[in-house]
């Protein structure tokens, strides 16, 4: 049994069903069951709390845990402090006690105590504690989800409105597809040499923001085009907002960093070792988009 919490996310539904194809026995934690309605029918479906409740009913029989969660955005009480740290460590001691074989976490490139993000951080802290922890452990590393910013961007296409750029949207940030990434972490959970403790994915382009919203652009009709959002706002919101939405500060301050440190990353090396993941294009993955839609 492999339990993947986080499993109804934008990563953790790609994972749960790569590993139900296959034909592992597949059981998803949530905290909210009605974002399980679409899974597989064979997973199943436990609902919790990582932060409060008590864990070991949710890894009881399990022999691998992956942790897909994460605490960027959502509610007050979802923060990466939260979440990402002190969930993650709650987890990790919960596998260890039941006798896990092997627990994946993934986490982010660039996770480091003094980044300015605090996602990154919270990360980092999750990353040590799962050494500390003592369990056999694999860490997945990743740069930022193509599907999100694809969606972040171009929200209100469909109706007719601008593609949204955050800051001057010329940094390029290397972007993944979160497709690429599950297989990565199902080899993590198999325990695969070439991953062997951690390893850091990136897709195959580093793209601006303001490339990804051309892109968007060039397939759509009535678009009035760009709209940014001046970083200076962003720096303003991300203070302003904190006290109120502090979900909102934070991706104001991410949209921030974006669009002021290196976020590129070389994959090259990468995909020369695992030739059989592929290596998914913006342009590929909005022909995708397409076609499903059709």
């Amino acid at each position: 049994m492999i339990l993947v919490a986080g499993g109804t996310g934008v990563l953790g539904r790609r994972v749960v069903k790569r590993l139900t194809d296959r034909g592992d026995a597949v059981r998803v934690l949530t905290r909210d069951p009605r974002r399980a309605a679409n899974l597989p029918d064979a997973v199943q479906v436990v609902v919790g709390d990582l932060r409060s409740d008590p864990i070991d009913q949710f890894v009881d029989g399990a022999s691998t845990v992956i942790s897909a969660v994460h605490g960027f955005a959502g509610p007050t009480r979802t923060t990466p402090e939260a979440v990402d740290r002190d969930a993650n460590a709650r987890l990790a001691a919960a596998a260890k006690l039941a006798g896990v074989g092997h627990f994946v976490l993934v986490s982010v490139v660039g996770a480091a105590p003094d980044h300015p993000m605090s996602l990154h951080r919270m990360k980092y802290a999750a990353e040590q504690g799962l050494h500390q922890c003592g369990i056999s452990s694999s860490i997945v590393r990743a740069t930022s989800f193509l599907e999100t910013w694809m969606q972040v961007i171009g929200a209100k296409l469909a109706d007719g409105g601008p593609a949204l750029v955050l800051g001057p949207g010329q940094n390029p940030i290397n972007f993944l597809c979160a497709d690429d990434l599950a297989a990565f972490v199902c080899l993590a959970a198999d325990r695969d040499p070439r991953i062997a403790e951690g390893i850091s994915v990136g897709g195959p382009q580093n793209l601006s923001f303001t490339q990804v919203a051309e892109h968007l652009l060039a397939g759509t009709k009535g678009s009035p085009g760009i709209r940014h959002v001046p970083l200076q706002a962003l720096r303003a919101m991300s203070v302003l907002a904190k006290p109120i939405h502090p979900a909102f500060a934070r991706q104001a301050q991410a949209a921030v960093v974006m669009n002021t440190i290196d976020m590129t990353f070389d994959a090259a090396p990468l995909r020369a070792r695992f030739p059989e993941i592929e290596a998914t294009t913006l342009a590929t993955l909005t022909e995708r988009a397409g076609s499903q839609a059709r």
